[in-house]
């Protein structure tokens, strides 16, 4: 919507379940181009960026790709001589949750990406290092995620989990194993706390090894709600929170973590690069399940660092992911690569 009230003509492509030839609406003035799959997974997203690729190729303007896990797909744009700016994500092939031939796959696309794309943008400092080994410097712009500040909820929604303000920590992520679930959850069912940690994801324990182990490491302390997807649930639980525990180790600037920050969350993280630059010096981190659960023990029971914590991530929010500062960013580059012949 930003860029459609500075006067942008916006064409979005999106994906459908079912059969049938692709079709269009019209949403807030933005033109959605609706593309039919019957494949379920990961073959019917490939299916969907192949159509979107082939029918973008007869268009006329400047286009914006977000993420390059079929970057494959755009030597179309290359050979139609297509403008294609690349939002080249986090680092796909490092992930654990990725056999050997996916591995390969993203590894491929990323190479590609950095070669069809006409610009890239990294959205973490040290993605564009990473990117940097591939192309040179000045083909890369740095653009993190925002997010909406949160300044209130209602804490009535708070009431079916039988909790209270303060009295939680809390996750929110894909339960995958470079995600720190397992750490973080041993780390927090060491010892009785007298808090509860709140667990959201999508938890298959029957059909999931890894989440059955998460789930079977947890005290009766340890609550798993599901995975929640109503905001102003997902924002109280934010809100309200003691603590927001964040365990990616891999990737760049990471949305659940900024939407954190636009809470007010005090923050305890993975510790590493994509991370810190992200939360802040405020923040504290860990490096294992020891570490982890030293700060629950430390943290537990320290008002006034989790005063500071909270005060100091809004001030990180403020300095560098609001959505206005975002999206004039991007505005500001797409301005400079819009075709004017």
């Amino acid at each position: 919507m930003y860029l459609k009230s500075k006067g942008w003509r916006i064409h979005v492509y999106c994906q459908e379940d079912g059969k049938g030839p692709i079709r269009t609406s019209e949403w807030n003035g933005i033109r959605l181009i609706k593309i039919p799959t019957s494949q379920p997974g990961a073959i019917g997203t490939i299916i969907f960026d192949l159509k979107s690729s082939i029918n973008a190729s007869s268009k006329k303007g400047l286009i914006l790709t977000l993420g390059y896990n079929t970057a494959i797909f755009n030597v179309l744009q290359r050979i139609k001589g297509q403008k294609n700016l690349i939002n080249m994500d986090g680092i796909e092939w490092r992930r654990d949750k990725w056999g050997l031939i996916a591995k390969i796959w993203f590894w491929l696309n990323e190479r590609m990406g950095c070669w069809v794309g006409n610009h890239l943008i990294a959205d973490h400092p040290k993605i564009k290092d990473h990117l940097a080994t591939r192309v040179s410097a000045n083909k890369i712009t740095m653009i993190p995620y925002g997010g909406d500040e949160v300044t209130s909820a209602d804490a009535s929604l708070l009431t079916p989990y039988n909790i209270q303000p303060g009295g939680f920590s809390v996750i929110i992520a894909r339960p995958e194993p470079e995600n720190s679930f397992l750490e973080m959850v041993r780390a927090f069912s060491q010892v009785p706390r007298d808090h509860r940690l709140v667990v959201l994801g999508n938890f298959k324990p029957d059909s999931n090894p890894f989440h059955r182990q998460v789930m079977d490491a947890a005290s009766d302390e340890v609550i798993f709600p599901g995975a929640i997807y109503e905001a102003p649930v997902v924002q109280a639980l934010r809100f309200y929170s003691r603590f927001y525990l964040h365990g990616h180790r891999v990737g760049g600037t990471n949305p659940s973590l900024v939407e954190a920050l636009g809470a007010g969350c005090a923050v305890i993280a993975h510790d590493n690069h994509f991370n810190r630059w992200v939360a802040g010096p405020e923040a504290v981190y860990f490096k294992d399940e020891t570490a982890c659960a030293d700060l629950f023990d430390r943290m537990l029971i320290d008002d006034a660092a989790v005063v500071r914590m909270k005060a100091a991530s809004r001030v990180r929010f403020h300095e560098r992911f609001t959505w206005d500062l975002v999206l004039r960013e991007y505005e500001e580059l797409l301005t400079r690569w819009y075709p004017t012949k």
